[in-house]
């Protein structure tokens, strides 16, 4: 059940477009009004690479940049690239960046993060001290994707290679990270085979933090952390519970949705 503490303070315009107040109203965000629209599972990527304070930070599968830019904001010796490959998209995410005076410290890059040429000719192969994704769910075979166009991009894998999987866009991604970077990324725990397939050998540290939707209710969303080069084991984090019995969100839920708290990963 949602609560209305998670909700985005909003106000519609007249060509479809939402401007909203987001994480407590910290983030300033212009985002369409149909289709895919910034939500919790944003806000618990945020929260779980709160120690991202300095270097270059690439959001892959940016959006309108909600977390790229967020994570800009909490710290001025961050900067922040915005991968993004569709066009309207990108550019509503250039629009969030300057309206948030982050424009100096934020590139917005329109392309196929599975392209290798493109990520070559972008500066990005091993550049990156941190890495955060929310990837499309589905895998183009598996589902059958929405007439929303920029619904589809967002929740069905698509790329420069047919038949692109979860492993693939999370082997680019890592690809970013420069040796001793972090990979940070909020997927469904059903895809974790997938996952742990694609990471392969190329992460250490490997932590799994699940997110439940209420107490005693299985896992729904997964948050995966890893550092490149490290030797570290895979350990499991204490599980999040997002909602109370009553519905509303849990005292550390409704922290995260307002920006003032990190998720702990635990030791």
């Amino acid at each position: 059940m949602p609560d209305p503490s998670a909700e985005l303070e909003s106000a519609s315009t007249a060509d479809g477009l939402t401007e909203d107040r987001w994480l407590g109203g910290r983030l300033m965000l212009t985002q369409r009004k149909r289709g895919h629209r910034v939500g919790t599972d944003a806000a618990l990527l945020v929260a779980a690479t709160g120690d991202a304070r300095q270097g270059r930070i690439v959001d892959v599968g940016a959006g309108v940049g909600a977390v790229g830019l967020a994570l800009a904001q909490r710290s001025s010796l961050a900067s922040v690239d915005l991968l993004e490959i569709d066009p309207e998209v990108a550019a509503l995410a250039k629009g969030n960046a300057e309206r948030n005076g982050l424009q100096s410290r934020t590139r917005v890059l329109r392309l196929d993060i599975l392209n290798p040429r493109a990520r070559r000719e972008a500066g990005l192969a091993e550049s990156a001290g941190c890495v955060v994704t929310n990837p499309p769910f589905f895998d183009a075979k598996a589902v059958r994707a929405s007439p929303d166009e920029s619904k589809a991009r967002a929740h069905v894998l698509a790329g420069a290679e047919a038949g692109a999987t979860l492993a693939d866009w999370i082997q680019a991604s890592v690809a970013i990270l420069a040796p001793g970077g972090r990979f940070v990324m909020i997927h469904r725990p059903d895809a974790l085979g997938a996952i742990l397939a694609g990471i392969g050998g190329r992460l250490g540290s490997l932590a799994l933090l699940p997110v439940h939707p209420t107490i005693g209710a299985s896992a729904h969303r997964l948050l995966v952390s890893g550092v490149r080069g490290s030797k570290a084991p895979l350990r499991i984090a204490p599980g999040l519970i997002l909602h109370q019995v009553d519905g509303r969100l849990t005292v550390e839920a409704d922290a995260i949705h307002r920006g003032e708290r990190l998720i702990e990963w635990g030791a």
